[in-house]
């Protein structure tokens, strides 16, 4: 069976589920249940979050999900851009209660009363912390799984800081940290400044980490924000500086949830079902015996070559299933994207060997046992790199330069259009085209005249239709 990718949202539908990430069919519009497949890619991005962050200076918290109404009043800006989308606690049991609580959309309200608490002195900047929970937003719109949910799986680092320049110079390490992680999940990006009226509510500026799906659009798959002082004010983060006066800190967030894995499922995937990158592949190499008449010698040699790769860090499966055929399971793993499968059978026991085949491109390639473990450790480094490759060519495929705005409808993808800055302006460009300003893309300049009052500019804006 295959998954023609020619109609994207529905080969997106139908290889989540028939590959096991996830269940949809939990009683809760856009909440699901992760299926054990999908938690352990979900749970390899997470632990790669654990060592990166860590290894930058930042350490693991885990805040309560209740948050009092009276500690999310404190910042209105960010209530503005919260209040329609979080879900209401008012009883505990058959009593209402005096506070209302709400499950936390994102946790500024959560752990800036307690950064109050524990920022006294300059000595106890920066505060460098993160946490990976879930979080709650009353999304009204159509739900896609990974990518527009209720309940999300979700990635969050807070910071606190002396001073706006030091603040930003977190960003620019986050800009660093991310760099690795798309490596990892090798997802090609673009690196976006949001326009003001489309910043994250309570922030300074906000950055967009922007990636296009197989659709052409445009999927938001991290974001960094620099707060300022906006919201140490509010919640009163205050320090004790060398010469004795109180300042306000300066704060920064860096976000990422389950988006990611929707983005891998969407860019890497093909008519045959996901490709997952082998740095975050539960299984790495998947071992098919084809037995013939020689089943118990087959199966020995391959639990054999299951124990050398486990003892070389690899993470391997051997599909000793009685009850199906070779091709079942050939079609089987390369649904679920194994990056690696390993076939062996009496002919090749005969001549030493076993045959590799790649999920990316179908290869097969013949190894010697006495060099098939390095040829493994190889391989893997070559997919994981041709999928970014490919990926970024694909990705760059799709954003064009549109000097018009009567041109951007017809962009399959992103526009770059010459843009003057104006909030008027960019409204203009959302209404005229029905897509959106997806942001201005940092460090680069190109001299144009605005699309819509003709202005000579030099900043570029993307503009395309987003999930």
């Amino acid at each position: 069976m295959e998954f023609p990718k020619e109609n994207f949202s529905e080969w997106y539908n139908e290889v989540v589920e028939a590959a096991g990430l996830v269940d949809k069919r939990y009683p809760v519009k856009g909440m699901h249940v992760w299926r054990p497949y999908g938690w352990k890619i979900m749970q390899n991005i997470d632990n790669f979050f654990r060592e990166i962050f860590t290894r930058y200076g930042h350490d693991e918290v885990n805040f309560p999900l209740l948050i009092p109404e009276t500690e999310f009043q404190k910042e209105a800006e960010h209530i503005r851009g919260f209040e329609d989308e979080v879900f209401w606690v008012t009883h505990g049991g058959l009593d209402e209660l005096d506070v209302k609580l709400i499950l936390r959309p994102t946790s500024e309200t959560a752990m800036y009363p307690m950064f109050s608490l524990w920022i006294r002195s300059h000595a106890d900047l920066p505060l460098k912390i993160f946490q990976i929970v879930n979080i709650f937003r009353y999304e009204t719109k159509q739900t896609r799984t990974f990518i527009r949910m209720r309940e999300v799986h979700f990635f969050e680092a807070h910071t606190a800081h002396r001073t706006y320049e030091e603040a930003e110079e977190q960003i620019k390490e986050d800009i660093e940290i991310w760099k690795q992680i798309a490596k990892k999940l090798a997802l090609p990006y673009r690196i976006v400044k949001k326009a003001d009226w489309d910043k994250f509510p309570g922030a300074v500026y906000s950055l967009g980490v922007e990636t296009i799906m197989p659709s052409g659009r445009t999927l938001q798959i991290a974001t960094f924000h620099q707060y300022g002082q906006n919201f140490s004010k509010p919640y009163e983060i205050k320090y004790l500086k060398e010469d004795g006066e109180h300042e306000y800190a300066h704060q920064t967030t860096f976000g990422m949830s389950e988006r990611l894995l929707g983005a891998i499922v969407g860019i890497h995937g093909d008519d045959r079902g996901l490709i997952i990158p082998p740095e975050i592949a539960p299984i790495q190499v998947v071992i098919v015996p084809i037995v013939g008449s020689k089943k118990e010698e087959v199966l020995e040699e391959s639990r054999r070559i299951r124990d050398e790769l486990l003892r070389e860090g690899i993470r391997v499966h051997l599909d000793d299933r009685d009850n199906y055929t070779p091709g079942y399971k050939f079609y089987d793993w390369e649904l679920r994207g194994v990056p690696l499968r390993l076939e062996i059978g009496p002919r090749d026991m005969e001549k030493n060997q076993v045959v590799l085949v790649r999920r990316d491109t179908r290869e097969k390639i013949p190894a010697k046992r006495e060099e098939y473990v390095a040829r493994i450790k190889e391989l893997l480094g070559e997919i994981q790199e041709n999928l970014y490759a490919r990926a970024e060519e694909e990705m760059a495929k799709k954003i064009k330069e549109v000097s018009s705005i009567d041109d951007i409808g017809d962009v399959q993808g992103v526009a770059a259009v010459p843009w003057c800055g104006s909030e008027e302006c960019g409204h203009e460009i959302e209404d005229r085209t029905e897509k959106k300003i997806i942001g201005v893309p940092v460090d680069v300049k190109k001299k144009g005249r605005c699309v819509i009052c003709g202005k000579e500019t030099d900043t570029v804006a993307f503009v395309a239709k987003p999930y």
